[in-house]
């Protein structure tokens, strides 16, 4: 998607008297509105930013999708299904008792993860695919897992955390190649004068009338012309008030704002550091959300939330504190601020989430990956569709190059550029340097004993070195190069870390990297907001991160990845669809 198809500009006027007001211009919000304007609503889709951050944080992903049962996947030789895939939901979700029986907290976040795999399953990509979108053919295996399946006390599989098969379709073109076509619906939208796109409108309250919500009041911000994603400013210039039978609040999470983030982490996981990359814009600050509840929506599970341990600052920053999330395959030796190996399975790509509240009960603010330059090549990627420009560019010669030797390009930089790559050629030179990058970080703890180092490494080399080993990690990343993909560009070949033609070593020093928000505005079926008891708040609707991907939290404690934009693409359809039919 060019950057060029945002252009604010236009000849059509203001939509008059609008039937829905729509808060937040990313994927959900695009695709709730398109969905109202194909069915003849007339719409204003409001956002806070300028014109050219139109698609919000969708745009910067991977553009990674959860589908399950694909071509793609079978021509990989990946047998899955739709009773698969829920119960390895289930088994990440952990959902409070009864939600299957329509009952207690979680029982629209069950209804909508039910709903949701079988959209995966089944609609979803015809849909997409029918509007021009994409997928490179190898499906790559995310959240891995690695825990035993176990039945529940009532006879009910309860499962694990993690995709049992491989289920991450990521998008040719990235995250901008998923917004492209409803960017696209939301243009032609305009130019049939149902659609008024406003930028720089900031919704501080919404109208309530007779207990209903009947519209909403915004600043209207001064203009901006800052980059997309860029920090823009708050300064108000105007206000307005925009009467509608409904809005819609599709405006994101909290991930930017750290005060909220580390304030909502559950304190049974200890505490978030006070140092912390940011892998979002900084509007993506949370403050709709609260609008929403001043009104008298429920917020559910604010507790929920899906941030990484893996992440490092980026060496050319578009927003505050931005961070980039390593991608790793399953090698490196993951060790906490004082060099001890975290517990199976928290092997890298295994289960993000509790990698990283291991690290918080700790007090870490960072971890380390410790490999070397030849598992770096093969097994580091970047997440964000401007880390990887073959895919995001759909260039098949620069694409070519990931299975070629040598670090791709982006990986290749951070490795040049980045302090938190520390280089060396024995563990205990590279325990010296790991230490040095920690004492020269304010407010940093930790420290990494260079014989301890040199030790777990040589245990480590002696296991890979037998062909088979009993350690659990080495059996793991054996296991993984079964899977063709995994073999041909993302599990180096078992050797060990001291293999003179592999080196030198590398660690990387990782740092929290915020990102999303599990919870939200809770949200029936049908999208419809609901108050504390139960009841619906009528004329407010959410979707996409604001509603917790739908219910207020589909994804209940953890996520499979891939269904944050499918969450998004989904939920945001879903309050279209239902928007319009109660509209009628």
């Amino acid at each position: 998607m060019s950057d060029s198809v945002v252009d604010s500009s236009s000849t059509h006027g203001p939509v008059e008297s609008p039937d829905v007001v729509v808060v937040g211009a990313g994927l959900a919000g695009l695709v709730a509105a398109t969905e109202l304007t194909a069915a003849g609503r007339r719409v204003v889709l409001l956002d806070q930013e300028p014109a050219a951050s139109l698609g919000g944080q969708a745009w910067w992903s991977f553009g990674g999708l959860f589908l399950v049962g694909s071509p793609e996947q079978r021509r990989m030789g990946v047998t899955d299904s739709a009773e698969l895939a829920f119960d390895d939901w289930l088994g990440s979700a952990q959902f409070a008792p009864g939600a299957d029986r329509g009952e207690g907290p979680d029982r629209h976040g069950y209804a909508w993860a039910r709903g949701f795999v079988d959209f995966a399953a089944g609609e979803m990509r015809d849909w997409l695919h029918g509007k021009g979108v994409r997928w490179f053919p190898l499906v790559q295996w995310a959240e891995r897992g690695g825990y035993p399946v176990r039945s529940g006390a009532d006879g009910s599989a309860a499962g694990a955390h993690g995709n049992s098969v491989p289920r991450f379709h990521v998008t040719w073109g990235t995250g901008p190649a998923i917004l492209e076509p409803f960017v696209r619906a939301a243009l032609d939208a305009r130019a049939a004068g149902l659609l008024d796109l406003r930028f720089r409108h900031r919704v501080t309250s919404l109208v309530v009338t007779d207990g209903a919500v009947t519209g909403v009041r915004a600043q209207v911000l001064a203009p901006s012309d800052a980059e997309r994603g860029a920090p823009s400013s708050r300064d108000v210039v105007g206000e307005v008030e925009i009467a509608a039978s409904a809005v819609v609040v599709t405006s994101g999470g909290i991930g930017a704002n750290h005060e909220l983030v580390r304030s909502r982490w559950p304190r049974s996981a200890g505490h978030l550091p006070a140092r912390m990359l940011s892998g979002v814009p900084d509007s993506t600050d949370g403050l709709m959300i609260g609008v929403a509840a001043d009104a008298g929506a429920a917020l559910v599970h604010e507790d929920r939330m899906w941030h990484y341990p893996e992440g490092i600052a980026n060496h050319s920053p578009v927003w505050t504190d931005h961070g980039i999330r390593i991608l790793p395959g399953p090698s490196s030796l993951w060790l906490d601020a004082d060099g001890n190996r975290l517990p199976a399975p928290l092997f890298p790509g295994f289960d993000a989430l509790g990698a990283l509240q291991h690290l918080t009960e700790r007090g870490d603010d960072h971890s380390w990956f410790v490999l070397n330059k030849a598992v770096m090549e093969t097994e580091f990627a970047l997440s964000g569709s401007e880390q990887n420009p073959d895919l995001t560019g759909k260039d098949v010669r620069l694409l070519a190059q990931r299975v070629l030797p040598g670090a791709v390009g982006p990986v290749a930089r951070f490795a040049e550029r980045s302090p938190e790559f520390v280089w060396a050629d024995t563990p205990a030179e590279l325990a010296a340097g790991m230490n040095a990058l920690v004492d020269a970080t304010p407010g940093s703890r930790g420290h990494v004993d260079p014989a301890s180092l040199e030790r777990l490494v040589r245990l480590r080399d002696e296991q890979v070195r037998t062909g088979l080993g009993k350690d659990p990690q080495v059996v793991a990343t054996a296991m993984a190069r079964r899977y063709r993909v995994d073999r041909l560009i993302r599990v180096s070949p078992p050797r060990p870390l001291t293999t003179p033609k592999d080196g030198p070593l590398l660690a990387v020093r990782l740092s929290v990297l915020t990102r999303k928000t599990l919870g939200g505005l809770w949200t029936d079926t049908s999208a419809r907001v609901l108050r504390a008891d139960g009841s619906v708040l009528p004329g407010l609707w959410a979707a996409g991160e604001a509603a917790g991907f739908g219910g207020g939290g589909v994804h209940g404690h953890r996520a499979l990845e891939g269904t944050f934009l499918g969450g998004c693409l989904y939920s945001g359809r879903v309050a279209g669809r239902a928007l319009a039919a109660e509209l009628g």
